[in-house]
């Protein structure tokens, strides 16, 4: 963790238990299950009922598809307005002051959404749990059944965007400049075109490259790769020089790739928050495959 420029974004599973009393803590599990479907691409499946069979002691669960997502747009998981993310905020119990951690029962991609959106609407008191639940579990650390407990309200305040998301007019913008690095943080088959799901045209945006997101974690543990393997996978594609826009299927895994370039000092990363949920049904945007 020393070796990160910004390791405060990541919390290891000793620090949470030591600190899982703290009155000014808030611990979410943002577990979704993407469950595939030909006709629509995948279906969302709340992660609630893991939830119900257990959890971090004390955690509460946010459904990435609806507390914290814009549900009045036909695109899934887009970002809200300030005031309905800092209600939704609120209602976890969630303060300007409070500390919060995020995980999942599945990828790290959903903790990191949820953590990106704090960022995007100016809480940077909140972090990642290294691991995930299967680390927690597996250390047998203090755990609970049930629906979780619902905290008093919060004082999160309004707070405007910082623009940490980016539309499809910029990504478009970005094709053919060099100082720009756009960032799939999809699957090399679907980068490629040659397998895995597809969100309308398969392959990707125009001149992007790819540093899978599943490819950031150890696969024996589910946590994040030492720090200095994980700089050279973006180096190797030129990430940590230039901005970078990085996109995924709909703004989720993308997050994970965001989160570890913060981490390692980047400060120009942004999110295609529709990512190939919008770009890929357009014939008008340019996609590549091979």
């Amino acid at each position: 963790m020393a070796d990160f420029v910004h390791p405060e974004f990541l919390v290891e599973t000793d620090w949470l238990e030591q600190n899982l009393s703290d009155p000014k803590l808030v611990v979410l599990d943002c577990t979704t299950h993407l469950i595939p479907n030909p006709a629509i691409t995948y279906d969302v499946v709340p992660g609630r009922e893991d939830f119900g069979k257990g959890h971090i002691k004390g955690a509460q669960f946010c459904d990435v598809s609806r507390d914290v997502s814009d549900t009045t747009q036909v695109l899934r998981f887009m970002r809200q307005t300030p005031a309905d993310f800092a209600a939704a905020m609120r209602r976890f119990g969630i303060g300007d002051d409070t500390k919060v951690v995020t995980y999942s029962t599945t990828s790290p991609q959903w903790a990191s959404r949820v953590w990106w959106l704090l960022r995007e609407f100016g809480h940077d008191n909140a972090a990642v749990l290294n691991g995930g639940w299967q680390k927690w579990s597996r250390e047998k650390r203090p755990s609970e059944t049930g629906p979780g407990q619902a905290r008093a309200a919060g004082t999160f305040s309004v707070k405007p965007p910082r623009n940490l998301m980016a539309d499809k007019n910029a990504v478009r913008t970005a094709i053919g400049d060099g100082a720009i690095c756009t960032l799939n943080a999809l699957a090399e088959a679907q980068h490629k075109a040659t397998g895995g799901n597809t969100y309308g045209r398969p392959g990707r945006i125009a001149g992007s490259v790819n540093v899978p997101a599943a490819h950031l974690l150890d696969s024996a543990t589910n946590a994040f790769l030492p720090a200095d393997e994980l700089r050279r996978k973006f180096e190797a594609v030129g990430a940590m020089d230039r901005e970078v826009i990085v996109y995924c299927g709909g703004g989720i895994a993308a997050t994970a790739d965001a989160l570890i370039l913060t981490m390692l000092g980047h400060d120009k990363v942004r999110v295609y928050d529709a990512s190939m949920s919008e770009w890929a049904k357009d014939d008008a945007l340019p996609m590549e495959t091979g």
